[in-house]
């Protein structure tokens, strides 16, 4: 799988809210860092959770990816997501680092992500 089907995966596993489709996305032994300060998600079980109870809130999501930078098994990409969250419409800008094993899953993800109250557009200029 190439970085972008698998960024494409991503984006559809977030958009249908499928945390299944999320986990099949990383190896068995991956981990999965959504916030710097706190414990990695561990292993695809460890995503299928997370997105278990991250998503079950959110609705109707729209995400964007900026160009991804690819060297060898690392890449980098912006994203950004409007959706409803709870019911509110809700921002969120972000990147991510991705490192690959060999068959194309995710082995580690380290994400960062800013919040914001109602729909914002991406900057001029954004993800390229």
């Amino acid at each position: 799988m190439s970085v972008q089907e698998w960024l494409e995966s991503y984006r559809k596993a977030w958009v249908d809210r499928d945390p299944e489709a999320a986990a099949a996305l990383f190896t068995d032994d991956s981990l999965y860092r959504e916030q710097p300060y706190e414990e990695a998600f561990r292993g695809a079980g460890g995503v299928r959770d997370y997105w278990t109870r991250v998503t079950e809130t959110q609705a109707d999501v729209n995400m964007q990816w900026g160009t991804p930078v690819v060297d060898g098994e690392r890449a980098a990409v912006e994203w950004w997501v409007r959706m409803t969250n709870g019911g509110a419409p809700v921002t969120l800008a972000g990147s991510m680092t991705l490192l690959f094993a060999e068959d194309g899953r995710c082995r580690e993800l380290r994400e960062y992500w800013h919040f914001a109250p109602e729909h914002q557009s991406p900057p001029e200029g954004w993800g390229a």
